[in-house]
């Protein structure tokens, strides 16, 4: 039978309990997640605050011959609940419910299941040994579903590959560092926040063909896609108080610049006011993401109003590109890091590809870390208006990424090797990354996932700092998606 644990167990549990919790996972080891300043920042620059992802957990097991028979299963789930209480206020987006501890068979099990009701995400501890039969039974509600199972908890664990090669939308964490759960619970948090997320679309949809359907973006990730007019955008603009955009320009962008090359005073402050505007439409359709197909025309080149929209932890993305902005919306919830697309270029003396842009996030790390040195350059396919050049950080791992098709990932991990000086060629900002296998990628490249689209759809990808390869493997379980890796 379950015992459904009180809010004030849940919250109250032993603080020595979870000191010690908490020092387990946040070593080395541990996977850094969006604090919750991270969250607050864009809803205090008045962006809609999101509702609370709510994850279900239940305890499964009691005991017996394993892990020991006399295994407390009750204490065991303090210690749990400690480190989860304490991973609820650094998160600050999610909220754990439920908290029965359940015997590990079929028919405690199906109670738990038809008793659980409508949260975002599940969460399932295993602490003892059983068939697999009741894990399956609460996986099968078909709730994006990550189980923790402890070394000697029991083998469980060997059914989960079956599930998921049955399409079950469910991972397994394997493992005695509790850190693993902040990771999952990142995770878990994906797919409700991308139903929750409004995209503006400025001109045409560019990408793949499923990504530039707004109704078939709807129904495969439930992102709802406002189109927006070039018209919308001038009288935006032209609504914006020229003093404020002054103010913008002037604190965010040219008193913080190591360095101002092309641009004028006049053109930054077109850009600042291109930003202010872009944010009144959001804020008014309660938008987290924008992209453009039309940045780099009037009012004014897209650049700064895209790298500061990243900057905050929202989605400025350029060339109306909908599969790169679509990854970048999925990978800034699960790892609360903006994305660079990016125009690749192959080096293979160098065995790297080199990514190049007018336009990147100063702030790489998240929108809580620090601003990267930049200098405001001209946009350089035709040296006019304002772009920024961000010096981005040599020896910092990354993940390139790419979601195409709405269900295939484009996935590979590379490293940051320098900042390629090419006779002054070229987009802004640019970065040359080891790769695997750089003649490989080349003469793979799309992995025959991209084939009749136009140039930027086959060529753009999107880079992350961090190497999220076994993460966005995971995150692929949770959502259907199918990873290829390139090179």
């Amino acid at each position: 039978m379950a015992r459904r644990l009180t809010r004030r167990e849940f919250l109250g549990t032993s603080a020595i309990a979870g000191a010690a919790i908490l020092a387990a996972g946040c070593g080395a080891g541990a996977v850094r997640q969006p604090s919750a300043a991270a969250v607050a920042t864009a809803e205090e620059a008045g962006w809609p605050v999101l509702p609370s992802v709510k994850i279900h957990v239940v305890y499964v097991g009691l005991g017996g011959a394993w892990p020991k028979p006399e295994f407390d299963a009750k204490a065991e789930v303090v210690k749990f609940q400690a480190y989860l209480a304490a991973l609820q206020q650094r998160m600050g987006d999610v909220e754990f419910v439920g908290g029965e501890l359940i015997a590990n068979n079929d028919k405690a099990a199906a109670e738990a299941a038809a008793g659980i009701g409508r949260p975002d995400a599940l969460l399932l501890v295993h602490l003892a040994f059983g068939s697999g039969r009741p894990l399956l039974a609460l996986v099968d509600t078909g709730l994006p579903t990550a189980i923790f199972s402890q070394p000697f908890s029991g083998h469980d664990w060997m059914y989960v590959p079956q599930w998921q090669k049955a399409g079950k939308r469910v991972i397994l964490l394997a493992s005695r560092d509790y850190a693993e759960i902040d990771r999952a619970v990142a995770l878990l948090r994906v797919p409700a926040r991308m139903r929750q997320s409004k995209l503006l679309l400025v001109g045409a949809a560019r990408g793949t063909a499923p990504a530039c359907s707004p109704a078939k973006v709807k129904e495969q990730w439930g992102v709802e896609v406002i189109p927006v007019t070039a018209q919308q955008i001038i009288e935006a603009h032209k609504a914006v108080d020229l003093a404020a955009a002054e103010a913008e320009a002037q604190e965010y962008w040219i008193r913080p610049a190591r360095k101002i090359v092309e641009p004028s005073r006049d053109e930054i402050i077109n850009s600042a006011r291109l930003f202010l505007a872009t944010r009144n439409l959001m804020i008014q359709h309660g938008a987290r993401a924008i992209t453009s197909s039309l940045c780099m025309g009037k009012p004014a080149k897209g650049c700064l109003t895209f790298s500061k929209l990243n900057d905050l932890g929202l989605v400025g993305a350029c060339e109306g590109d909908m599969d790169s902005t679509l990854t970048m919306l999925m990978f800034g919830y699960a790892f609360g890091k903006p994305g660079f697309v990016t125009d690749p270029l192959f080096d293979v003396s160098r065995n790297a590809v080199i990514h190049a842009h007018c336009v990147s996030s100063t702030r790489m790390d998240g929108p809580v870390g620090e601003r990267a040195p930049f200098m405001l350059r001209s946009h350089r396919d035709d040296n006019h208006g304002a772009a920024v050049e961000v010096d981005l950080r040599v020896g910092q791992q990354i993940t390139c990424a790419k979601l195409v098709n709405l269900d295939t990932l484009l996935l590979s991990a590379q490293k940051i090797v320098e900042i390629p000086d090419f006779d002054d060629r070229g987009c802004r900002t640019q970065i040359t990354c080891e790769v695997a296998d750089a003649r490989k990628m080349l003469q793979n490249w799309g992995s025959g996932t991209i084939e009749k689209e136009g140039m930027m759809t086959l060529l753009h990808r999107v880079v992350f700092y961090g190497n999220h390869v076994d993460s966005a493997d995971y995150l692929a379980q949770l959502t259907g998606m199918k990873v290829v890796m390139e090179g």
